[in-house]
Formats: structure tokens, C-alpha cells, sequence
């Protein structure tokens, strides 16, 4: 009896599933997307507030914004009067936090962040399919130590770490 109850329930766990799927959720009438020059909105001149600076930080966030999409393939790339979504961002911080320090208060471990705000709009209703007012990525790095390595090289991880959750907020929205 009690090998039949169990038999029971495992049948009907395998049948009703769990709900998950890596597949996307993006309606089908969605097939091409343009991603726009990013602004770069961070307070850098501002002594007040002023934030870090990375030339052409902004660029480099759409540049890999664009090759996520690229590796992603639910979308193609395509003008922006030619296609079905337009992702329109900001560049509004590049923050670099200390997470690890010696006895003598110097730096052993960083995080870095790179934070944008995002719209993306569907061209043909006009109307907002998604919007992040402060999407960030990030990455840490060791300054000592066998895991060295540069800020240069975080800096490349946050924007492949921002970048896939830009693709993971459009392709599963969530």
C-alpha cells in the first residue's frame, strides 16, 4: 500500500511539472531590436558629488549590449525604424566599493558597479515594454594576491554581467 501511495505521487510529481523554463517568454511578434547610444549622465565634473569616471564608458555598455543580443539569437540586430523593440539607456554610475582590507587598511579586494537606466519600447504601439530606472553589473577584483588582476579586466566582467541581465530582462523578462 504504502509502495503504491509513493509510486502515485511520484507519477503525479513528474506530470505536473515545476513551472521553469529556459525558454523565452518574448511574444512572437517580437523579432528584431535596436540598441541606441547610451548618454553618459555620470556626475563627473560635479566636485559635490563627483562620481569616477571611465571614458567611453557608455559606449562600451552598448557595444556589449549588442554582442549579448548578438549571442542570445532570439533577437536580430536592425535600425531603429526598422525594428520591433528600442532599448534606450543611460550611463548614471561607475561605483567602486572596498570589500576586503589588510591590518594596515590597505585594499586587497574590490567591487566594482556599473548602473544604467534602461526604457525599451515596442515601435509599433509606442507604449513601454519594460523600464529599469538603476540596472546595474558588477564584478570584483584582488589588487594582492594569486587571484590578481586588473580593473580594467572587473570592468570587463560588469559589462558582460550587466549585459546578460539586460538580454535576461528582455528574453524571460524577469
Amino acid at each position: 500500500m504504502i509502495r503504491k501511495l509513493f509510486l502515485i505521487l511520484a507519477v503525479m510529481g513528474v506530470i505536473s511539472g515545476c513551472g521553469y523554463t529556459t525558454g523565452s517568454v518574448l511574444s512572437s511578434n517580437y523579432r528584431t531590436i535596436s540598441v541606441q547610444p547610451f548618454g553618459n549622465k555620470v556626475e563627473f565634473v560635479n566636485e559635490n558629488v563627483r562620481g569616477l569616471y571611465v571614458p567611453l564608458l557608455e559606449t562600451k555598455v552598448r557595444t556589449a549590449i549588442i554582442n549579448r543580443f548578438l549571442l542570445d539569437g532570439h533577437l536580430r540586430l536592425s535600425d531603429s525604424d526598422k525594428s520591433d523593440l528600442v532599448l534606450k539607456g543611460d550611463l548614471i554610475g561607475f561605483e567602486r566599493d572596498d570589500l576586503r582590507t589588510t591590518n594596515t587598511q590597505d585594499v586587497e579586494e574590490f567591487r566594482i558597479r556599473v548602473i544604467v537606466s534602461l526604457t525599451m519600447m515596442d515601435t509599433a504601439t509606442g507604449q513601454v515594454y519594460w523600464t529599469e530606472p538603476s540596472f546595474a553589473g558588477e564584478a570584483t577584483y584582488f589588487t594582492t594576491g594569486p587571484q590578481t588582476r586588473s580593473e580594467s579586466a572587473a570592468l570587463n566582467d560588469a559589462l558582460t554581467d550587466l549585459s546578460r541581465r539586460v538580454v535576461e530582462r528582455t528574453i524571460e523578462n524577469w
